[in-house]
């Protein structure tokens, strides 16, 4: 397993999959571990996947002040990964919460993204996050599904701050289409490490509206992924997101927060076609 040095001296490991041109992947969660990300559909066919663990979560090291997980201070460590790779400008896709760290780096180093993959992204970084009735809707898509009853009810006592383990599992269905023995398999994998998770969001990591100002002049194509039952991004929501860049594009593909799980083939097509337009 490769490792580097970032820009305060810690220690980030990254994972090596596939062949072909690199492409840089950054897990969410926040604070999962890159293994969640598996082949990402079968994107090993045709890219060298650079799947970096975070600070504090896989085979990387904590940092040694908390502040350090704070996702506008993980954009120096994708920095320091392109400096160590040698890459004069990267292909980057991030999921979920990363999606927050990959358009912060975007803003801060827009010539060094060549293309940028947003995967059922989080908006929270450029402030577009679904009100609490959006939210619901999206959640309510599901509701003939024989697992909702269950799971929503789980789901409001995890907001309640039920943070229990089978209280976190019970809800996952919401976040997979179909939920089946595969998607329950991969909602029991690598789950969040705590401290990564709590200080992804802490407070100055965002300015929104500084985010959206610096994006409009940011010349790289932009590929927002959405799945077709995702409560959140729903297709619509990420078509406003990519409506903010200049190449932004959006596209739906069957499933819901992890659309390569459960629709591998058509999550990897739609990848490829970016990346090699």
């Amino acid at each position: 397993m490769p490792t580097f040095s970032s820009h305060d001296g810690t220690v980030l490991a990254y994972h090596l999959a596939g062949q072909g041109d690199p492409l840089i992947c950054l897990p969410g969660g926040p604070g999962r571990p890159s293994g969640y990300l598996g082949d990402l559909g079968g994107l090993t066919t045709s890219r060298r996947l650079i799947l970096l663990d975070n600070r504090g979560t896989g085979g990387s090291a904590a940092p040694a002040d908390p502040s350090g997980y704070r996702a506008d201070r993980l954009v120096a460590d994708v920095e320091a990964l392109r400096e160590h790779l040698g890459l004069a400008a990267i292909d980057l896709l991030a999921h979920s919460a990363a999606a927050d760290v990959a358009v912060l780096y975007a803003a801060r180093h827009p010539h060094r993204v060549r293309r940028l993959v947003l995967v059922t992204p989080s908006p929270r970084a450029v402030g577009l996050e679904p009100t609490d009735e959006e939210w619901l809707a999206g959640i309510r898509r599901r509701s003939a599904e024989p697992w909702y009853e269950k799971a929503f009810a789980a789901l409001e006592a995890w907001e309640s701050g039920d943070e229990r383990e089978e209280t976190y599992l019970a809800a996952r269905p919401f976040l997979y289409s179909p939920w089946d023995r595969t998607a329950e398999a991969h909602a029991r994998s690598f789950p969040p490490v705590r401290a990564a998770a709590e200080g992804f969001h802490g407070e100055g990591a965002f300015d929104p509206d500084a985010t959206r100002t610096a994006v409009k002049r940011l010349p790289a194509p932009v590929l927002v992924i959405s799945g077709e039952n995702d409560p959140s991004p729903t297709p619509d929501q990420a078509a406003t997101y990519a409506a903010l860049f200049p190449e932004g594009r959006s596209t739906s593909v069957p499933g819901a927060h992890f659309p390569w799980v459960t629709a591998p083939e058509r999550f990897a097509a739609s990848v490829e076609r970016f990346l090699a337009a």
